[in-house]
């Protein structure tokens, strides 16, 4: 456990920190497997707005520093391109 003044203050923060990025991890997860089921259901309309919503809600993750901009980019691409089979 940390003693000095700053080092308990730096664990507050990162135990703060930690479960809003908890929280915006388990949304982006939630919002991807969403997509997912959407495509499996083949439902164009639905897929068009949520995939729109995952990128928005990944990109956001992304910028907080919840995960990691490349990461974000990768699903995003992942994502799109499943939607993209869809249409074919």
């Amino acid at each position: 456990m940390a003693n000095h003044a700053s080092a308990l203050k730096r664990a507050r923060q990162n135990e703060i920190r930690k479960l809003r990025n908890r929280t915006t991890k388990t949304r982006v997860k939630h919002m991807v497997k969403a997509v997912r089921l959407d495509v499996a259901a083949k439902s164009a309309e639905a897929v068009k707005s949520k995939l729109n919503d995952a990128k928005s809600l990944i990109d956001k993750a992304a910028k907080k520093g919840a995960i990691h901009r490349k990461t974000a980019a990768r699903k995003i691409s992942r994502l799109t391109r499943l939607v993209n089979t869809l249409k074919v």
